[in-house]
This record gives structure tokens, sequence and C-alpha cells, in this order.
């Protein structure tokens, strides 16, 4: 069978063509779990948590958004339906407007980055190799190669991208560089010095957490645009949850471990520095190749959020969207992104605790009989999350905000849907 390109975002996917199974799912969910930011994020927990309370954070925060991440792409795979339009189903067609323009905001500045980060890193592996004279140096022609690749890959489409390269060699690939990495940082730290000492205290374990947690909930407006294509609602489930949490979790734990014995300074250049002194650099070299993946992630899915603004073909906005977001790369520098990942949760934690409420409690996981304009509840009970996750993150750091504001927003808009009641008709 010939793999189909885009489709419509308005417009679910045929049944015939859901080919995506549990295998499939695995393999794009821990690609997209590793990268070298998953390795940056773990050496901001490194200082202030230590390795212990690092891991502790790692481990508690990725499993829960795992589960959340997994249980959006159920939606995906019972509608049929792109990720922003399904949120038509919970908002109505003018509540998902705002929703879909932050995420392509977001998504086109998650593609930047990523290109920075792939350039930045390309550049340190140039100059170490060949001199800092080298043309192998040069950010100008990493950005313009990553920016090409990744824009490349989200032309083509996610299945092409999952069936013909990951699903037949690329994950073996990564779960190798993934070895010999943890081979590397046990033959040479001394683990158990590090898992005894302590870290500064310059961050709480409730901040770590909500920081571990951003990784897999910054994926949350994404995931119904491939879990579409999925055969089966378990296997989407099983597929993504472990495949994320199993790659989330192994490489931020090796940026914190990397940083703690080999770059205590922080740096993002020391621990890029230290991650290529194993294997000859081969290991981070495939990091560095995965992490165009994630970029053609988000470009796309901000090519899919905008075909519901604009009636264009996605493949076209995702040539569009790919070369702004190089351009963007060209000229931004890389910045601190922790304040960026809690935003994200600030905004998209509340809106899918609605969403998760909806369509499995007051919908049962059937579709509304009809779509209306606005579903004020379901904005108002959004809003109500995204303020708690403010007032707790500014009043209560150490109690933590993601989860309290998605249960909050979920609660009340249960509370406001059950109150009118829903009609719903079969999947």
């Amino acid at each position: 069978m010939s793999l189909p390109s885009n489709y419509s975002p308005d417009s679910p996917v045929p049944g015939h063509q859901r080919i995506f199974g549990a295998r499939d799912l695995f393999s794009l969910w821990f690609s997209l779990g590793i990268g070298l930011m998953v390795l940056q994020t773990g050496a901001l927990l490194a200082p202030g948590l230590g390795l212990a309370g690092s891991i502790l954070a790692i481990a508690t925060g990725t499993l829960v958004g795992v589960l959340l991440l997994a249980a959006v792409g159920v939606i995906g795979s019972d509608t049929g339906l792109s990720a922003m339009a399904a949120l038509r189903l919970s908002l109505g067609k003018h509540g998902a407007a705002l929703p879909a323009i932050l995420n392509l905001l977001q998504l086109i500045g998650w593609g930047s980055f990523e290109i920075i980060v792939m350039r930045d890193a390309a550049s340190l592996l140039g100059a170490q190799s060949f001199g800092e004279n080298s043309a192998w140096n040069s950010p100008l022609l990493w950005t313009l190669f990553f920016g090409g690749l990744a824009t490349l890959l989200a032309v083509s489409g996610p299945l092409t991208f999952v069936r013909r390269v990951l699903r037949k060699w690329g994950i073996w690939l990564l779960l190798g560089a993934c070895l010999w990495l943890t081979w590397n940082l046990f033959a040479k730290a001394d683990l158990a010095a590090l898992w005894a000492r302590a870290g500064d205290g310059s961050m709480s374990l409730a901040v770590g957490f909500d920081i571990a947690i951003a990784m897999p909930l910054s994926w949350l407006p994404l995931i119904a645009d491939y879990s579409r294509f999925g055969k089966r609602a378990s296997r989407v489930f099983g597929g993504t949850a472990l495949g994320f949490f199993i790659g989330n979790f192994w490489l931020m734990s090796l940026g914190v471990a990397y940083t703690l014995a080999f770059a205590p300074s922080g740096e993002v250049n020391a621990l890029l520095l230290a991650l290529a002194g194993a294997g000859l650099g081969i290991p981070l070299l495939l990091i560095l190749l995965d992490e165009s993946e994630n970029a053609f992630a988000d470009i796309h899915s901000a090519a899919v959020s905008s075909g519901l603004l604009l009636r264009l073909k996605v493949e076209h906005l995702a040539l569009a969207i790919g070369i702004v977001c190089t351009l963007i790369a060209c000229f931004a520098p890389l910045a601190q992104y922790q304040n960026f990942l809690l935003l994200i949760g600030s905004v998209f934690a509340p809106l899918f605790g609605v969403v998760l409420v909806d369509h499995f409690v007051l919908r049962g996981r059937r579709l509304p009989a009809r779509v209306t304009s606005l579903h004020l509840g379901a904005v108002l009970a959004w809003a109500g999350g995204v303020a708690t996750y403010h007032l707790l993150a500014n009043y209560a750091p150490d109690v933590g905000a993601t989860l309290p504001a998605l249960l909050l927003a979920g609660l009340l808009h249960g509370v406001l849907g059950f109150s009118r009641g829903r009609e719903t008709v079969p999947a």
C-alpha cells in the first residue's frame, strides 16, 4: 500500500488509511523524547537538585506527562482529526481559533529553537574537529543545512518519515547512541559520589517537576496530528507512553549526570564538549541529527494548525513555515528557555485538562451531536486553569503549578458540562 501524503486538517483520516501500530508510535515518540534540548533541560535541573533530586523530578514529571500525552493521543485516534481540529469539538469553532494561533506561534518558536540548538552544536563539533577557522565552524552553513533538512522532512509528511526512516533503521541508531553515552558515563564517572551529593537548593523539587512535565506536555497540541493515523486506541496509548517515557527519562537523566560529572559549570558548551568526548563524538552526532526530527514535528504541526486558518495545502504551508523558522534561527541567539517551557505549561496544560474531561467524561469518547460556534463553559474553565497556574507559580512556587491547573480546569469544565448536558453521537 502506498503511503498517503498530508491530509486536510479539517477532515478525519479515513479508517483504511490509519496504518500506525504500536511499533510505529513507539519509534516516533522515543525519537521525539530524545534530543539535545532534552539533555540541556537535564542540565537546568542538575545544580539545584543534584542527581538524586533531579532523577526524582524527571521520573515523576515525565510519568505524569506521558500518561496525559498518550490520553490526548487517543483523542486523535478516536476522531481521526488533527489536534487543532479536535479542539473544535470541545471549545467550538470560534473557541478553538485562539489555541490554534497560540499553537502556531509556539511551534514556530520551538522549530527555530531546535534549528539554533543543532547549529550551535554542529559548529562546536566542527571547530573541535577541524579548527576554529574551518568552514565546518560556520553557523550560517549549519543553520541553512538543518533548517533545510527539517523543512524537507515536514513537507514529506509524517507517514513517509515514520515508516521509511524511523521504523526501519533510525530507532536502532538512536538506541545505540544512548547506550554508548550511558556506558561512557558508568565507565568514567563516580555515580555513587554524585548520588550522595545534594543540590545547592537553588531549585525546588516542585519547580523541577514542572520543568520535567513541560517536556511531554509541550507535545499535547501536536500529538493528534500523528495519532490520527493510529490503528487502535490501545496501541496509540501504549506506544506513545512507553516510547516517550523511555527516551525522555533516559536523555534528561544523562543530561543531569554528564553536567554534574563533566561540566559542573553548567554551561551548554561545556556539556556538549563532555558529550563529544564519548565515542569520538559519534553518539552526539546521531542525537544531533535526531534533533531534526523534533524540528520536523514542529514545522509539520505548525503547518497543520495554520491550515485551519488558511485554505492552503499543508505541504505548501510546511515549506513556508520551515523557511520562516530558518530565517529566525539565522538572526536569533539561543536564550535561556526555562521560562518558555513553563509558559507553555501555563497555557496548554489547563486547555487539555478541559479537552480530556470533555472527551472521556462528558462525551464518553463519542462525537458531539453538533459543533457550535463557542462552548463558553469550556473557555471559562480553560481561563480559570491558566489563572490558577500563574497564581500558584507566583505565590506558592513550592506547590507546583502545572498539575493543579490542569486538574482544576478539568474539574471546572466537568461541573459546567454536567450542569448543561452534552448531546453525542457514536464516533
